[in-house]
């Protein structure tokens, strides 16, 4: 699926693929938002970029976390 981002849209949020403006999820605020990726990313290996409400990158998830190449304990 490659990498899709989580982003502010008018008065709501959305999930995208990168290159893409069509939204895969949508939710009337981030943290529902947030909520929803785990069900949605289900048997999908893809990369989350979650951004703040200025656009700012903020963080990264990997779905599965099995597949997330970085070694930590989070």
């Amino acid at each position: 699926m490659g990498a899709v981002l989580v982003v502010a849209e008018g008065s709501g949020w959305k999930l995208h693929l990168q290159g893409d403006s069509r939204a895969l999820l949508h939710a009337s605020t981030k943290a529902q938002l947030l909520e929803q990726l785990p069900g949605y990313m289900e048997g999908r290996t893809v990369s989350v970029k979650i951004h703040t409400a200025n656009g700012q990158f903020e963080d990264e998830r990997t779905y599965p976390r099995s597949a997330d190449p970085r070694i930590s304990k989070g």
